[in-house]
């Protein structure tokens, strides 16, 4: 409790509305183009147009290309590092998965580990899917793969009291850093296409 008065003094000290019953807005404008995106059905969905933009990988955030399937990072991390790993096929059940299909997203998210341990120094993985909208999918209609490195505490008070991540670093500096461990490491050991 003591930190949460602390951070309404700090944050509501020149507020003429102040209202100590209400909750505290922590204002993050760049999770807007998240929003958007979801809703905005023209669009499409968006694994599947990263899929088709082969052209524009780097400025997608894609790295890799298998056969059945590609690796991208997350534009909207829970952590640095959030690798997503999804099939090409526009599939919304695991049971509709080919055998293939898994066995390689199951293979890429082992080299995916590899990579965030060497790059960017990871201790532990959550790795997982939401499946539905009940299950937190914000992305029904295209299963994935979610990579999220973790560190030792790396829940830090912001995460506690207001559900708000820091991440340290940008996601395009990350995207090089990542391509570059990947060519050092000569990683992902599946057929991919470079």
């Amino acid at each position: 409790m003591l930190c949460t008065n602390l951070g309404e003094i700090a944050m509501n000290r020149q507020d003429k509305h102040y209202d100590a019953g209400r909750k505290l807005n922590i204002h993050a404008p760049w999770r807007i183009e998240y929003i958007n995106m979801l809703s905005n059905e023209e669009q499409g969905c968006f694994l599947c147009r990263i899929r088709d933009e082969k052209d524009r990988d780097a400025e997608n955030l894609l790295l890799w290309r298998a056969k059945y399937s590609m690796v991208v990072m997350n534009r909207f991390p829970y952590s640095a590092g959030h690798l997503l790993i999804a099939p090409y096929e526009h599939i919304g059940q695991l049971e509709q998965l080919s055998s293939e299909t898994m066995l390689e997203m199951m293979r890429l998210a082992c080299d995916a580990q590899k990579l965030l341990t060497t790059s960017i120094k990871a201790e532990g993985f959550n790795i997982g899917m939401n499946i539905g909208h009940c299950a937190g999918a914000g992305l029904e209609g295209h299963i994935h793969l979610h990579i999220v490195p973790r560190w030792g505490g790396d829940t830090n008070f912001m995460a506690v009291l207001a559900d708000v991540r820091i991440i340290s670093q940008s996601l395009i500096d990350l995207y090089r850093q990542l391509q570059q461990t990947s060519l050092e490491l000569n990683l992902p050991r599946v057929n991919c296409e470079r």
